[in-house]
């Protein structure tokens, strides 16, 4: 009996590894017909007087053998992921451009309709790698946009790892038939996604064009926190596209410079995202959507993005407002993804000496998949002298900014996820601080000592505090709010209209860390079943609403919404986004002082 109690559990264990693994369902067959095989197996040799622990054995070994061969033999297939959930979609009218003929594909209740995988540019491969994007091929007949591009060259585990981490870290995995693949990546990914609404009305609407995180190293356009289906239906028209990303997108040479007509290396990702956003600018009267009202924007490193193309000399014109989510790069001395051009090249460097070459040229011969494995940084923008020209805060001072508004804000605990592996004390806190305050350090304890009270939301809820949590503060502040309070700042000086917030929404998923507001703001909370409640819909109406108001006018309040005060040399409060919502003061003011003290070090 225990054998066969055996065979049972090791096959359930069996399936749901297979389930994990994305392993196609043929396999789910197989292995449970191994299994009864073996069951029937050892009875026949039981009533046959030949049962024997070595035949148990035995069937033991074959068992383990077929679960083996049968799990590498039946790994999942590389496809596109559907632009739409539903099956079967209905197909769109056609639409034409300057390229060809096009046909998207209608959500489920046919409110929206997706375009999805359309080329903005030509595939940056062979001799086409680490240069400026190229206009995009036309095509013959009618192009189907019902899948996602590729998603762009980066690391990624396996579907194993990757199913763990949403059951253990995002708690948000769910069983269901027909995601048996990985998605599709390659070079060729500079494709665009548009959610339209069917009933669009008679005047052009405005566009919200948004850019992903990843520290642009990591992300695509078909992770479904950035699904647009919820705002188009609120009256704009949603784009998101891929870029390229780590040493595809930001590799600096100057030997690259030297052979381009623009004179530009280090930035072809920030390149790539200029080149959608002049497709947009383009394009999108096609699809319904107004090229004098588009909104970028972006999270994180798309938030910083964002930024640079508010500075970028060859966006001028080409969008009104900005939303940016916890990122940015206008300060002195950008804590992340900007760097010297200096420090790009060296970086470069060490692409060159892992692979062997001593040109650029050659480093185009090396398959992607082995360029990946480069241990060099390259998750940073640059100063190029052609999409970026200057430290950002210098555009700024002078006012050569682009955008005409801005919403932005962070969350109650951006860096918490981001140290994880850092082990802090008392003892080692202020030596943790000086990596990014340098002399402040001391100043920053005094701020945030090493035993301060955890945060949650904006109150104190646990009254011990430990040196990690005073940390995740503190480096919450440096990491990421710091750049929204010096953008606010410069723009409350140029009179531009600027509104900024604080998410501090706790839930059973993302809660209130570091891109935990996205899928409120997008209108995607219903894509995780069972991990919001009512509050959480509430919050995410009026953060739609809000965000659509936005890129409709350049002022998020309307009617029946919370106000939401614009930032000025006299009101410097925040919008709390929570169960109440409320104007309140910034947590971080007094972490600023220190932060600015150190700024202002590294440039005198």
């Amino acid at each position: 009996m225990l054998f066969y109690i055996g065979i049972i559990l090791i096959t359930i264990l069996y399936i749901a590894v297979l389930e994990l693994s994305k392993n196609i369902l043929i396999s789910w067959v197989i292995g449970i017909m191994a299994s009864c095989g073996v069951i029937i197996a050892h009875l026949f040799f039981k009533r046959s007087g030949n049962s024997s622990f070595k035949t148990s054995l035995l069937l033991w070994i074959i068992l383990f053998a077929v679960f083996g061969i049968n799990y590498i033999s039946t790994t999942p297939p590389y496809k596109r992921v559907p632009a739409v959930d539903n099956k079967n979609p209905d197909v769109t009218e056609v639409v034409s451009i300057s390229q060809g003929n096009l046909t998207g594909v209608y959500n489920k209740d046919h409110s929206v309709k997706v375009y999805a995988g359309i080329p903005y540019a030509k595939a940056p491969i062979g001799d086409l790698r680490f240069k400026e994007p190229q206009s995009p091929d036309s095509w013959e007949g009618v192009r189907e946009c019902d899948e996602f591009g590729p998603m762009a060259m980066q690391s990624r585990s396996n579907p194993l790892y990757d199913s763990l981490s949403h059951i253990l870290g995002w708690h948000d995995y769910q069983i269901k038939f027909g995601d048996e693949y990985i998605e599709e990546m390659s070079e060729d990914c500079l494709y665009l996604n548009i959610f339209a609404p069917e009933d669009a009305g008679d005047e052009p609407l405005p566009v919200i064009f948004y850019i992903h995180g990843g520290s642009l190293t990591t992300g695509h356009p078909s992770y479904t926190e950035y699904r647009g289906e919820d705002l188009a239906k609120r009256g704009v028209i949603f784009v998101d596209f891929a870029y390229r990303l780590g040493v595809f997108g930001y590799y600096t040479a100057d030997d690259l410079k030297a052979e381009s007509e623009n004179g530009t290396t280090g930035n072809y990702g920030l390149l790539d995202q200029i080149a959608a956003l002049q497709w947009v600018y383009d394009n999108i009267e096609a699809f319904g959507g107004d090229p004098e009202k588009i909104t970028i924007a972006g999270e994180s490193a798309g938030a910083s993005s964002v930024n640079a193309l508010c500075v970028s000399p060859l966006t001028e014109g080409l969008f009104r407002y900005a939303i940016a989510e916890s990122s940015g790069i206008v300060a002195y001395k950008p804590y992340h993804t900007f760097r010297s051009y200096d420090e790009a090249l060296e970086q470069g460097d060490i692409v060159r000496d892992e692979f062997g070459v001593s040109s650029s040229k050659e480093l185009r011969d090396i398959p992607a998949d082995k360029l990946l494995t480069s241990s060099s940084v390259q998750s940073a923008m640059t100063i190029d002298g052609y999409a970026i020209v200057e430290q950002p805060y210098l555009t700024y001072e002078k006012g050569q900014n682009h955008e005409k508004a801005l919403l932005n804000g962070f969350n109650a605990k951006e860096a918490d996820a981001f140290l994880l592996g850092t082990k802090a004390t008392s003892d080692n806190y202020v030596e943790l601080l000086a990596d990014a305050l340098g002399p402040y350090a001391d100043d920053m304890a005094k701020v945030v000592p090493a035993d301060s009270p955890q945060r949650d939301q904006h109150f104190i809820v646990d009254a011990m505090g430990d040196a990690k949590g005073a940390l995740n503060i503190s480096y919450s502040a440096l990491w990421f709010s710091y750049s929204h309070y010096v953008w606010n700042n410069y723009l409350i000086a140029q009179n531009v209209p600027c509104y900024e917030y604080y998410f501090t929404k706790t839930n059973n998923i993302l809660s209130n860390y570091h891109a935990g507001e996205l899928p409120y703001a997008y209108g995607n909370l219903w894509r995780h079943p069972g991990l919001y409640d009512e509050e959480d819909y509430a919050l995410s109406e009026i953060m739609q609403q809000y965000w659509v108001n936005f890129a409709k006018t350049g002022d998020p309040n309307g009617e029946g919404l919370p106000e939401w005060k614009m930032r000025s040399a006299d009101q410097d409060q925040l919008l709390q986004l929570d169960t109440q919502i409320k104007m309140i003061d910034d947590p971080n003011t007094e972490l600023y002082k220190i932060i600015d003290l150190y700024q202002k070090s590294t440039i005198s």
